[in-house]
């Protein structure tokens, strides 16, 4: 079934009300009509099966048949610290790590990230960042949306680490104790993780010495060297691999 996530306002008892945008793609683009289910989802981790009565451009409405949790949230929230990069490199992180669980994103701007102006990543920039957050949550049965902070440079994105259990450098060299190895140090499991992924050209020997005065564990994702985009990608899946059982 499709889904959409909607405003709490758009839920009134077990009557459902889309409008706008969301009326038009199940009228027009899905073609949907009246007797069709969707699931619609408050954000706050439960889903609605929802059985339309109403379809028009206009406005869609329906009865809610079914209400659960969502099970698609991971018991590990990961907050992924990515250096700003190109555009289509950037979203493409943002999707895919929407996919795999990630809660949260902060991009950040260091030495050597491409994007180093505060004055690009525009209102309507982060608007569409959060559209394919969205679209990516919806697709792949998220039952939150994840959240999309405001850029910061590096230095004040590491003075607001403690509320997390873990916090994790990438590095590509191959010596660094790899992440299974990382994850295992501790005891306990992590359940609140902070990952920094560098720019292409990786963080300068100052920033991670900065980190790892911090507490941060440096983590090496093998011999070859991944691009930036895959490793933020690969190393968010590994680690809820490893810990989200």
């Amino acid at each position: 079934m499709h889904r959409f996530f909607v405003t709490l306002d758009c839920l009134r008892g077990e009557h459902v009300i889309l409008t706008g945008p969301q009326a038009n793609q199940i009228c027009d683009v899905l073609r949907m009509r009246s007797g069709d289910k969707i699931i619609v989802l408050d954000d706050t981790g439960y889903e609605y099966t929802v059985l339309l009565s109403k379809v028009v451009r206009q406005e869609v409405s329906g009865q809610v048949i079914h209400k659960q949790k969502s099970e698609a949230e991971p018991k590990t929230r990961i907050t992924l610290y990515q250096s700003l990069l190109a555009r289509e490199k950037f979203e493409f992180v943002l999707q895919k790590c929407t996919e795999i669980g990630v809660v949260s994103f902060v991009p950040i701007v260091t030495q050597r990230s491409i994007i180093r102006r505060p004055d690009v990543v525009k209102p309507r920039k982060m608007s569409r960042w959060r559209r394919i957050i969205i679209e990516a949550a919806e697709q792949s049965c998220r039952g939150r949306i994840p959240r999309l902070e405001s850029h910061v440079d590096f230095s004040d994105a590491i003075s607001e680490l403690d509320r997390f259990d873990y916090f994790l450098i990438g590095e590509v060299v191959s010596k660094k104790s790899n992440l299974r190895e990382v994850l295992k140090t501790g005891g306990t499991e992590p359940r609140e993780i902070a990952v920094f992924i560098g720019p292409e050209g990786g963080f300068t020997e100052k920033e991670i010495a900065d980190i790892c005065a911090k507490g941060a564990v440096t983590f090496s994702l093998g011999k070859r060297i991944l691009r930036t985009e895959t490793a933020a990608i690969v190393a968010s899946a590994l680690i809820l691999y490893e810990l989200d059982r």
